[in-house]
């Protein structure tokens, strides 16, 4: 469902899926970006690049790009959330329709990077550059954001928690350090509870091993 606001954005809801995720890998930024300075006559455009998890991250960040840039025109973006099923929203914050939001988007869909927030902030020059000069100019100023990011890869992992008695501590630990699982909450009384990450890829298989003990209580988050 697309829905449409005022400000010149259009916000998909996580609910479409814009493409799918095969693999457990995703990649992402691993820091917010130096900032970068792209100029056309005598309009400047700064590209900025981070990594958020969340919707509300997004407001705060552009805030503080609006207080360090108090001359600017515009503070135009777009960003993209989810793995395998993502949501993105681009805006272009009064520039004509689809000048800026969405071709900083298309930067975002070609450094196929996700939870990442990529904003472009335009210091008018005096000329008019066109909806042409535009599209040209956001992109531009996107993609040396992201390509002087720090882009990384990051495994997709799925939560199992475990509940057990301590006679079967020793198996479960085995099974952990067999596939090398991260141990993510851990409670150890009267009766055990572990809770544990577990590759996307392998987790029907590792739900499977831990099932076979029927004395281990499962459950998935």
């Amino acid at each position: 469902m697309v829905g449409y606001c005022a400000g010149g954005y259009k916000y998909f809801t996580s609910s479409q899926k814009i493409m799918s995720q095969k693999s457990d890998t995703y990649k992402t930024l691993s820091k917010a970006s130096e900032p970068i300075i792209f100029k056309e006559k005598k309009s400047k455009f700064y590209g900025y690049a981070f990594p958020v998890q969340t919707i509300e991250e997004v407001k705060p960040i552009l805030e503080i790009l609006k207080k360090k840039h108090q001359g600017a025109n515009h503070v135009c973006y777009a960003w993209q959330l989810g793995v395998e099923t993502k949501s993105y929203r681009a805006n272009d914050d009064g520039e004509p329709n689809n000048s800026a939001g969405m071709p900083i988007f298309g930067q975002i869909q070609a450094f196929e990077v996700t939870n990442t927030l990529v904003a472009v902030v335009r210091i008018f020059g005096g000329t008019k550059l066109g909806v042409g000069g535009l599209i040209s100019a956001y992109r531009e100023a996107a993609k040396m954001a992201l390509d002087v990011s720090s882009i990384i890869e990051k495994v997709q992992k799925l939560p199992i928690h475990l509940s057990f008695e301590y006679a079967d501590m020793d198996f479960v630990m085995r099974i952990i350090k067999q596939y090398r699982l991260k141990i993510q909450e851990q409670e150890l009384k009267e009766k055990c509870a572990i809770q544990v990450l577990v590759p996307k890829s392998e987790f029907e298989n590792i739900h499977s091993i831990f099932e076979s003990k029927h004395t281990i209580q499962l459950k998935k988050l």
